[in-house]
């Protein structure tokens, strides 16, 4: 069975195949952010979170370097699918507690960016709602509804938290690794 894309057809098996290569990255991270945010990680919390969204960020990534999914009938199911994150939320704020908020620019291309005002635990649990959105499509054997969800999703939503979350995480680890005093280093190398 060959399903519509924009601008060429890909059959079945090849978007099978794909979805499934998705879903396994989106399940990593679900299962990763849940043990952080359950305590796991501990110092190491911060590297670890740059993992995971670098690791989400490549599977966005392809999904956009990927030509269109867009299914027949593209027709969303009438219940609900979105996961309950906030106690995912909670867990990831009380852990991230010193650097959660930060500033970004939504959209560098706006005549005036202003920054924004922005929570890492906000944007690591909307990540987690649109992957878990997909992975219900997924398990109920929606392979390429659960693709175009990632896909359109990735474009209109958490490919912006992952990227700004990715920014300021990696500017956490810069800043722990890079502003140390003078007298440290010398300690260190002698």
């Amino acid at each position: 069975m060959a399903y519509e894309t924009a601008g060429a057809e890909m059959t079945g098996t090849d978007w099978a195949g794909f979805a499934d290569r998705i879903a396994k990255h989106a399940a990593n991270y679900l299962d990763g952010l849940e043990r952080m945010a359950a305590g796991d990680a501990d110092a190491a919390l911060v590297p670890f979170l740059l993992l995971e969204v670098s690791q989400i960020s490549l599977t966005g990534a392809q999904l956009g370097a990927s030509e269109d999914v867009v299914p027949v009938g593209n027709i969303e199911p009438p219940h609900a699918l979105e996961g309950d994150v906030d106690a995912l939320r909670q867990g990831l704020a009380s852990r991230l507690k010193d650097v959660d908020e930060y500033a970004e620019v939504f959209d560098p291309y706006e005549s005036k960016p202003e920054p924004a005002p922005y929570r890492l635990s906000d944007d690591l649990a909307d990540i987690a709602a649109d992957l878990t959105h997909g992975l219900r499509h997924y398990e109920t054997g929606n392979k390429i509804e659960a693709l175009w969800w990632w896909q359109y999703s990735y474009f209109n939503h958490w490919g912006n938290h992952a990227g700004a979350a990715l920014r300021a995480l990696q500017a956490v680890v810069t800043h722990a690794r890079l502003d140390v005093g003078a007298e440290e280093v010398v300690e260190e190398i002698s």
